[in-house]
């Protein structure tokens, strides 16, 4: 018994309900597919019409944006199966035995965390920033690499959850801006001493934002990591952090940082950005929140 949930904005994800509902109806077990449209536009609400004509689907509309955290609480408040697997709009479903891959798994585990890739070729020449990073992210995504890390590469995107246990947990709603809710979640399993299960039950990531956008993103996502840090404790940025603070080097950085800010900014929204230059801005952008 599956509950599919999928928080929206603005986003037209037909394709993505259309073969989830084509896979549960093959599925021989209940299921329901749930949409929540989290403060869409109006004039966007037709997108995902679909939803309203298929047997076992039903769209939560939430006319003002609640956030991240809470329309995904929310989703799984609404569910009536135990078994809830969390998919974000983006997602593309290319494996034919998607949600039974994770029915099955979850009969021997709370947490499942299937992965995601991202396609070979650059979609959009004005997403190479998200599109190179994404790429180099792949390489350390397959099942057997995230295990070896299981609670820092946990992901909302796509993972499989008990609803009793993810509703003792919930995600954090004090995190209204972009960024780290799963993160914290990640941890809260952790300190729980919950365990991971990662499989290889990956969907294709289709959303790249433009080099703007998420730079932007990643702005809003260190905005909210200053905010929480205590809460989080460790990650890579902050023990990067912490060893410049350490040997007494973060002034000369943050010198350098802020007489490059403007060409590494330049170098980042051009066709052709520096993931080493991303890593020096990203370091820079957060220290600069921390005065």
């Amino acid at each position: 018994m599956l509950s599919v949930l999928i928080p929206v904005k603005n986003f037209d994800c037909t394709s993505l309900i259309n073969a989830l509902h084509k896979q549960g109806e093959a599925l021989g077990a209940p299921f329901e597919i749930l949409i929540a449209e989290d403060g869409t536009d109006n004039e966007n609400l037709h997108l995902n019409s679909v939803a309203d004509t298929l047997k076992n689907c039903r769209r939560i509309v939430k006319k003002t944006n609640i956030g991240r955290a809470a329309i995904r609480n929310l989703l799984a408040n609404e569910a009536q199966y135990p078994n809830l697997i969390f998919i974000d709009c983006d997602a593309i479903v290319e494996k034919d035995d998607f949600l039974g891959t994770y029915l099955n798994a979850l009969k021997e585990h709370n947490v499942v965390s299937g992965g995601l890739y991202h396609a070979n070729s650059l979609p959009n020449k004005n997403c190479t920033l998200r599109y190179k990073y994404e790429k180099n992210a792949d390489k350390k995504r397959d099942a057997i690499t995230r295990s070896k890390a299981p609670y820092d590469k946990f992901t909302t995107f796509n993972f499989a959850i008990k609803k009793e246990l993810f509703t003792s947990i919930l995600f954090d709603t004090s995190i209204t801006r972009y960024g780290y809710e799963d993160t914290l979640f990640g941890k809260e399993l952790e300190r729980r001493n919950i365990s991971i299960q990662h499989i290889e039950n990956r969907l294709l990531h289709s959303g790249l934002e433009s080099n703007a956008a998420f730079l932007e993103k990643t702005e809003q996502a260190f905005n909210t990591l200053a905010e929480i840090k205590e809460k989080i404790g460790n990650t890579p940025l902050l023990n990067i952090v912490e060893k410049l603070r350490r040997y007494h080097l973060t002034a000369l950085f943050m010198k350098y940082w802020h007489c490059h800010k403007k060409h590494l900014r330049k170098n980042l929204l051009s066709q052709s950005p520096s993931l080493i230059k991303f890593s020096i801005y990203k370091l820079g952008y957060y220290l600069s929140l921390n005065k």
